[in-house]
């Protein structure tokens, strides 16, 4: 069973950054080594858009520790562990490995993949490079949301315990599909069907889907 490890384990409050933007992406270390973990969120931790933050499947954040060396060398930067807005990075967990719906031990807590995490336009601001949030898209470095199965006490220092892989389908499928194969009906047809993705991720698979297929018929 995969075991990975958490680098940074951080929360934060609503503030404004920028040009007048009101976000929560800036998060913070949890400096007590302990966190309660909710069914929506963690202890400390707010959303600023609680529409497409935060919520039953989008309780906790993460991202890939791996992909800083990257990103500092494209951007020729430093950014700091939690520059992507998540609340916990992990180490040996990439999105071409976890799979929609793997469970994991984490803590006192249960935690599940729920769906990729779609970079928004906060993220450019948070940096000042308005294009980053399509980098992302590009790479397909992403991150991705765990859902809550059962709360608990949990703290960085505890790994993420794989405990039960219920499909075959990573995270990069999902993005691969939704981003740049979203008319290949058999790979849509087959995130429709998966029972552990998120909801709100397949309604934009399915307007996608529908805008492609009306953009082909209008073409013919």
């Amino acid at each position: 069973m995969t075991r990975a490890t958490i680098q940074s384990l951080r929360v934060g409050k609503p503030q404004t950054i920028g040009k007048n933007v009101w976000t929560a992406i800036i998060k913070e270390p949890v400096h007590t080594g302990s966190c309660f973990l909710h069914e929506t969120h963690l202890s400390g931790d707010e959303q600023a858009d609680t529409i497409n933050h935060g919520g039953h499947d989008k309780a906790v954040c993460a991202y890939p520790y791996e992909h800083y060396a990257y990103w500092n060398d494209r951007l020729e930067t430093s950014l700091p562990l939690g520059g992507f807005g998540e609340n916990i990075t992990t180490q040996h967990l990439l999105e071409k490995d976890v799979r929609i719906g793997d469970t994991f031990r984490w803590g006192k807590a249960i935690v599940q993949v729920s769906q990729p995490r779609k970079p928004c336009y906060k993220l450019a601001e948070r940096h000042g490079i308005k294009k980053l949030p399509l980098y992302v898209e590009e790479t397909g470095y992403s991150g991705y949301y765990f859902r809550v199965l059962a709360a608990g006490e949990v703290q960085a220092s505890d790994a993420l315990e794989l405990i039960e892989r219920r499909s075959d389908v990573s995270v990069a499928d999902v993005n691969e599909v939704t981003f740049y194969d979203a008319a290949n009906k058999e790979r849509v047809v087959a995130l429709l069907a998966l029972p552990e993705l998120a909801g709100a991720w397949k309604d934009v698979v399915r307007k996608k889907y529908e805008r492609v297929r009306s953009s082909a018929e209008e073409s013919t």
